[in-house]
């Protein structure tokens, strides 16, 4: 049943001021924007940490224990009441001839229960390994140690659970973790906390980002692509590079070092072991290989809910987290209005029950917006075929890396301000070998050429803007109406969603690590339902409201005007910051 519009604003009204209450200042919310546009220019020293942690850093080592014993050990959310638990167990092969290990030599099985030694549920998995292999005198090939993958199910909501992994018959069972499942989708539950990340690699400022991420307690990781880096340690040997192609023109291959793969599951473990962590694919995770082989790290290394969620494919898929939707987007496989991955995303979108999972998230690797001279329009053409259906569906935010800064758009569609489209944040500087990126396309001489951002995989679109300041230009003099808030710097994110209008995004970069409650950027994102109904159900909606019939009737508004203007007598609040 659909909330009518005066009770809606109440609980609006009411959710600001406990929001203004609780903090003891005012924070803007995205009814304030659009905003008018603000860049805070890079500071050089943060450029500093940037390159690639040793194989022989403490925490990246393989410890001193049987190969048999489980390590970068893995969780992942399956549906509200299920978990993926993964592991690694044997030795990674490096070398000129490499023979894969045999995964069926040791047992998949997770011991669970609610009390802690006591299991009372046991599940079993599959196993596998695989192998990279290149064509090419001179470069080394790879085969993984063995990656289990076991589905636990039957799980109570909002319930901590205590569980160990292994193969018990050796016995080589690990150390008893746990791990608090998630609220059922419901309007009224969500999670505590959800961490958004991108472009990590392993750098010193990736340890930075992931210790400062832990010390927030979140209770969900999402990672938006380019997770390791492997395809650039053993060319570049640790040092970043900007342009891979244009550095190592005659590369007959991106010859990737595997072994950094199994270095991050160690570097992850303590964070991944206890909190779900979600996972979309990035360019770097490409790994092409003989025969044409890309992703394979990727797709074998990962379990996420792809028959859960009807796509069959690692590349894109979704899942529920209490009263939010997520849809992950690949950018590396087909996402035209023809292929497969857009019929599923029509129809994943059509399912989800608003008055269930008010509020819808989209990620994705690459921005479809973006002011920096970095993959400016690279994904362009992705825009044009998708960005319809997200904005139809009334999606409220996207997330994405790749670009190695941070920026928070106003609320858009089509280039164009509008307060229904939703807020596009990009976060890929979680600390990767690359560095930030810091110079904006609308800076004189930055603009790239059309020509100079094609993605690795799929087509380029660049376009002309073709109307307001930019009109008739590929690149803006000034920074973008767009673009709310930009900045060169290291971090994460979290989001805090309140209730089903309310979220509370804020920006932790590294740089504040060691301030108490301190946000490079924090805005309450406000959703507005009964303003922004999703296209496909408007007309249905003025059916069910009879017409144009005004529902605001004047006893309604005349108690909001009361306790509004009871409010701000109270507490001499401006106006702009409360609702």
């Amino acid at each position: 049943m659909t909330m009518n519009m005066p009770l809606l604003m109440m609980i609006a009204l009411i959710t600001s001021m406990s929001l203004l209450l609780a903090s003891g200042e005012p924070i803007a919310t995205t009814l304030d924007g659009p905003f008018k546009p603000l860049t805070r220019r890079f500071d050089p020293s943060l450029r500093r940490g940037s390159d690639d942690l040793p194989m022989d850093h403490p925490r990246l080592r393989k410890r001193n224990v049987s190969s048999d014993f489980p390590e970068q050990i893995a969780l992942a959310l399956s549906t509200p009441t299920s978990m993926w638990v993964s592991w690694v167990t044997g030795d990674a092969v490096v070398g000129k001839d490499v023979k894969p290990l045999d995964p069926s030599s040791v047992a998949s099985e997770v011991w669970y229960g609610k009390e802690k030694g006591k299991y009372l549920l046991k599940k079993k998995g599959n196993a596998t390994v695989y192998s990279q292999l290149y064509p090419f005198d001179g470069l080394l090939n790879y085969t993984s140690g063995i990656i289990h993958h076991v589905l636990i199910d039957g799980l109570e909501p909002e319930t901590k659970y205590y569980y160990k992994c292994g193969d018990s018959s050796v016995p080589a069972m690990s150390q008893e973790l746990s791990f608090k499942t998630l609220p059922l989708p419901s309007k009224e539950a969500y999670p505590h906390r959800i961490a958004f990340v991108g472009d990590l690699g392993l750098t010193s400022n990736t340890t930075t980002t992931i210790d400062h991420l832990m010390e927030n307690d979140p209770s969900m990781v999402i990672i938006v692509g380019d997770l390791t880096y492997a395809d650039q340690y053993r060319t570049i040997g640790g040092k970043g590079v900007s342009c891979f192609s244009c550095s190592f023109p005659d590369a007959p291959i991106r010859e990737t070092y595997q072994p950094r793969w199994d270095a991050r599951g160690r570097f992850m473990e303590p964070l991944t072991s206890k909190v779900p962590t979600m996972v979309i694919e990035g360019n770097h995770e490409i790994e092409l290989q003989a025969s044409g082989i890309t992703f394979k790290s990727y797709s074998e290394r990962f379990a996420v809910p792809s028959s859960e969620s009807g796509s069959n494919t690692n590349f894109y898929y979704s899942f529920d987290a209490g009263g939010v939707h997520f849809v992950m987007l690949g950018a590396y496989v087909d996402y035209n209005h023809t292929g497969a991955q857009y019929a599923w995303l029509k129809e994943d979108l059509s399912k989800v029950d608003r008055a269930v999972s008010p509020w819808l998230v989209a990620t994705m690797h690459p921005p479809w917006y973006n002011s920096y001279s970095s993959h400016y329009q690279e994904f362009e053409c992705m825009r044009q075929e998708m960005e319809e259906l997200l904005y139809q569906h009334r999606v409220d935010i996207v997330f994405a890396g790749h670009v190695h800064a941070y920026e928070r758009m106003n609320r858009i569609y089509n280039y164009t301000l509008d307060p229904c489209g939703p807020v596009y944040i990009t976060i890929g500087d979680g600390g990767n070998i690359e560095k930030v990126d810091v110079d904006f396309a609308d800076d004189p001489g930055k603009c790239p050429s059309p020509g100079d951002n094609i993605p690795e995989i799929g087509g380029s679109c660049p376009l002309n803007f073709t109307s307001g300041s930019a009109k008739g230009k590929f690149c803006w003099d000034r920074q973008p109406d767009w673009s709310a808030f930009r900045e060169s710097s290291f971090g994460h994110g979290i989001l805090e969603v309140m209730n089903s209008t309310h979220a509370l995004w804020r920006w932790q970069r590294n740089q504040d690590v060691y301030k108490d409650d301190i946000a490079g950027d924090q805005i309450y994102i406000v959703r507005q339902p009964n303003v922004c109904i999703s296209l496909q159900f408007r007309g249905e909606e003025r059916e069910k409201s009879g017409g144009n019939k005004s529902r605001f009737s004047s006893p309604t508004l005349l108690m909001f005007i009361c306790i509004f203007f009871m409010f701000c007598t109270s507490r001499s609040i401006v106006f702009g910051h409360v609702i």
